[in-house]
């Protein structure tokens, strides 16, 4: 229990540190009083926003709650309690910060650009922290309820019920936050686009431009309170699984309770190095915020492979553990499957940097396209779209084959662990881009020096590529996440079958006889599950870009009619309706997202309820849900991988022009160049690709394999 109770230490540890952090942050200048009314506004939408998301999701959620307490109990409801509380409440804090902060970040670059990274960083931390912290508790926390001397769960099956409830809950608000968000800032940014730069030919951030305040305010829920809600999710569920493929690994043997210590262990490690890694984001002469960023991150990475062996030793130790289908489990390949994970976090960062980063040749052939026309710009987006799933995808291969070598289906689990260790870290650096983005726009719209806009403006172009990073982190880790939750599924699935046919056994008489279930490909259910799994990303994704599509349309009206019956806007002597745009957006969000975020809850259920009635067999249908499930896996990470990187280049190639690009025959294409609005339409497509759609195929990945271990935790009640 001493082991346990460190890594609640750590995670409390956490919170502490975003408590110091937003005192910190709430000390600074806050500028003068026209800058101070428009970070009012923007936090006054926010609110209203979050507000009103978080109580349809409470309905949602209350509903699914009565129902698991009815299928599973009440330690089940707690848990999913517990995680849909605190996904929810770490987002919300952190859009809380970030709305203080942008207005402060602003103000601090009127002095320096050192000052304006500070604060920014600072924010982004603390919702990293809480993040990193608020999950890890809840988990430990429940754990200790669950086993310690309270004991309120009565065998492990329930503790493993309870937990996987727990991910659940984290889940369905993490894909309705992260959609509804998208779509709301999506919607917010595609629509007052096309009429502001495009239509009347006025800057991003104009104050002339109704929908400029719903653009702020989309930043926050959706890059801030929506990723919040996205990695808390991951990382919970990553941990939960990793623990529940312990408890089938290692059931009766000495060392389960160490086994299912360790991932927790390295969490609570991980989080000590990221609270110092946040110390080492500092401008350094070179002036390279980039630079500065990654001096932290690079920090964390290190010294998380010290916190590695530190869990290690405190847990498992360094010898043989087990014996499992033959392959020798020991401490240190364990160990060295937590390294690998860093180096496949290390490895994504890069590549998605790459393919996102401004001056690198896949923007550069973006920008270069764009000086031929909207169509050509299109195309080369799409292709590096495309293109830019390759390299991840194989880093992921090469992470899966090693680790299992070394360790087996819990090697891979944890160096998921280890990857999501740092999480803290890296949502730090996500949150960092839509407080500088907030800021940019704040030091437009009032009227603040050129140059004050030259700093933000320089820590909104690192603060996209930190996004597009962040999102490319998340989505590599959810897809291996991912398949740690298959592995759980299917090794669940022979459990349950082995215990009811062993010779006298009343346990879980649903899964008596039912035959031997394979996944092999000659089984035309299993070739059904894999498509119609496959199909789940396309078809989401296509109800998210619609769900933007409409919302921006919706913008683009209203944009329309306050320029047409207000003419004093254009012309500075009447203020736009700020609120209507929000409030519009709030509804058509809100509205959108039900849909979409309830596909991959019943999907599952569909699939096995579908061929159980079309077979007759149950076997067949626990095939083709296992099937379904790989489909989503596969599918939905070039999906997400693809839109975000695709989205995330378009965005930087249109901020090259605004750079002043220079072409291949040395010609400037500059601000409002027939290029520049060709980038414009590009980053049109792309807005909905990196910040809805993609981001959202995350946890609908995750979703579809947590209600299958649900379902099948309620046939064997």
């Amino acid at each position: 229990m001493s082991v346990l109770f460190a890594v609640i230490a750590c995670g409390v540890l956490s919170v502490v540190y975003a408590i110091w952090a937003t005192k910190s942050v709430m000390a600074a200048d806050q500028g003068n009083a026209r800058m101070q009314e428009i970070a009012g506004y923007i936090r006054e939408g926010a609110q209203a926003y979050l507000n009103r998301q978080y109580t349809t999701i409470a309905i949602v959620g209350a509903v699914v709650c009565v129902i698991t307490f009815a299928l599973l109990g009440a330690t089940a409801a707690i848990g999913f309690l517990i995680g849909a509380v605190l996904s929810g409440a770490a987002g919300y804090v952190g859009m809380h910060v970030s709305v203080r902060a942008n207005v402060r970040t602003a103000q601090a670059s009127a002095v320096n650009l050192a000052g304006g990274l500070d604060i920014a960083f600072k924010a982004g931390a603390i919702t990293g922290m809480l993040v990193a912290g608020l999950a890890l508790l809840g988990v430990a926390v429940y754990y200790w309820i669950l086993t310690g001397p309270m004991a309120l769960a009565t065998d492990s099956r329930q503790v493993i019920d309870a937990l996987v409830a727990l991910g659940f809950g984290a889940s369905l608000i993490s894909i309705f936050a992260r959609l509804g968000g998208g779509i709301f800032t999506k919607g917010a940014d595609v629509g007052g686009d096309l009429v502001g730069k495009v239509e009347a030919g006025i800057p991003e951030d104009d104050p002339r431009n109704p929908a400029t305040i719903a653009d702020n305010v989309g930043d926050n829920v959706g890059d801030c309170a929506g990723m919040a809600a996205d990695l808390f999710e991951t990382y919970a569920v990553t941990v939960v699984a990793t623990m529940v493929l312990a408890a089938i690994f290692f059931g009766g043997m000495d060392v389960l309770g160490s086994a299912m210590l360790y991932p927790l262990a390295i969490c609570g490690a991980s989080i000590i190095t990221s609270i110092i890694g946040t110390f080492f984001v500092k401008l350094g002469t070179n002036g390279s915020i980039m630079g500065a960023l990654y001096k932290g991150l690079i920090v964390t990475g290190v010294l998380s492979i010290i916190g590695l062996g530190g869990a290690t030793s405190m847990t498992i130790g360094w010898g043989e553990i087990a014996v499992i289908d033959g392959k020798t489990i020991t401490g240190t390949n364990l160990f060295i499957c937590g390294i690998v994970g860093l180096i496949v976090t290390a490895l994504i960062v890069v590549i998605t940097e790459y393919y996102t980063g401004t001056n690198k040749r896949p923007v550069n052939s973006i920008s270069q396209a764009s000086v031929t026309g909207h169509g050509t710009n299109v195309i080369q987006g799409l292709a590096i779209s495309l293109e830019s799933t390759a390299l991840p995808a194989i880093v992921i291969v090469g992470g899966i084959i090693s680790t299992y070598q070394l360790g087996g289906l819990f090697g891979t689990g944890i160096a998921v662990t280890a990857m999501l260790g740092i999480a803290g870290m890296i949502v730090a650096l996500d949150a960092f881009g839509p407080v500088t983005d907030n800021a940019g726009g704040i030091a437009e719209m009032s009227g603040l020096p050129p140059e004050v806009r030259q700093a933000t403006d320089a820590l909104d172009a690192v603060g996209n590529t930190t996004k597009a990073v962040t999102k490319g982190y998340a989505i590599g880790s959810a897809g291996l996440g991912a398949l740690v939750l298959f592995a759980a599924y299917s090794n669940d699935l022979q459990f349950f079958a082995r215990q009811a046919n062993a010779e006298g056994s009343t346990l879980y008489p649903y899964f008596k006889d039912m035959g031997e279930i394979s996944f092999d490909l000659s089984n035309p259910y299993v070739v059904a599950g894999l498509i119609f799994g496959g199909l789940i990303p396309y078809l989401f994704g296509g109800i998210a870009m619609t769900s933007v599509g409409r919302a921006a349309g919706s913008i683009v009206e209203e944009v329309r009619r306050q320029f047409k019956e207000n003419p004093g806007i254009m012309e500075s002597t009447q203020k736009p309706d700020y609120g209507r745009a929000v409030d519009l957006l709030t509804k058509a969000a809100i509205r959108e997202m039900i849909v979409p975020s309830l596909l991959p809850v019943l999907a599952p259920l569909f699939v096995y309820f579908g061929v159980l009635l079309i077979s007759g067999s149950k076997a067949s249908a626990f095939a083709a849900l296992g099937a379904s499930l790989l489909g989503v896996i596969v599918n939905g990470l070039f999906v997400a991988i693809s839109m975000t990187s695709g989205g995330g280049a378009w965005d930087n190639a249109k901020k090259s022009f605004e750079d002043g690009f220079v072409d291949k025959d040395g010609v400037k294409h500059e601000k409002g160049s027939e290029a520049h609005k060709a980038s414009v339409t590009g980053d049109t497509v792309g807005d909905p690709y990196k910040d809805t759609a993609g981001p959202a195929v995350n946890p609908a990945i995750k979703i579809t394999n947590i209600v299958a271990l649900l379902l099948l935790a309620v046939l064997a009640h």
